[in-house]
């Protein structure tokens, strides 16, 4: 039987970086390995990001058994983005409580508090707690650097997956923002 890590005899190490990862471009929302690959595929990374933590957060550490609001992690997508050739490239899955995971999402969680399908002691506890891990590790929030203005066009844009890569599942703004508005 494998050993399963914990925090206190850890065999992985803390990433509050993690929480620095930029937001996806606009054109390749609703494009992720998990939509391209299927389900099968994404089951089987989700198990086994869980597994390499010993089911801890990456970014703070806390065990999906103590973790604010539910009991579980969940997956993150960590990608690096090439806004010059519009190229946004999987590199891994990492686990993250529900905390650090809404707060990499800023703007989606912003976007459920303006529709008031959160509260905003909620917004605030999540957007104090992934404040406290960037300034407990030495680290700042960036200011976003999205700017479609510079770079290729819409629908030039591909998520790439191990040397694959995959169109915008919205082929212009005017789709996206019609998907998007309610």
């Amino acid at each position: 039987m494998s050993r399963i890590p914990s925090l206190r005899s850890r065999q992985w190490n803390l990433r509050p970086e993690i929480l620095l990862c930029g937001n996806v471009p606009q054109p390749l929302h609703g494009v992720a390995p998990r939509v391209v690959l299927g389900e099968k595929w994404w089951g089987k990374v989700k198990r086994e990001a869980y597994r390499s933590t010993g089911f801890h957060c990456v970014a703070c550490g806390v065990s999906k058994f103590e973790a604010r609001f539910h009991e579980w992690l969940e997956a993150h997508e960590v990608y690096k983005v090439d806004h010059l050739l519009g190229r946004m490239y999987y590199k891994e899955t990492v686990p993250l409580c529900h905390a650090c995971h809404a707060y990499i999402h800023s703007g989606r969680l912003a976007m459920l508090l303006g529709k008031r399908q959160i509260s905003g002691s909620r917004y605030s506890i999540i957007m104090r707690h992934g404040d406290k891990v960037l300034r407990n590790a030495g680290l700042s929030k960036k200011k976003p650097t999205d700017n479609l203005d510079e770079g290729p066009a819409w629908g030039e844009w591909r998520l790439v997956v191990d040397g694959v890569e995959y169109e915008p599942k919205f082929k212009t703004f005017e789709q996206w923002k019609a998907a998007f508005d309610d």
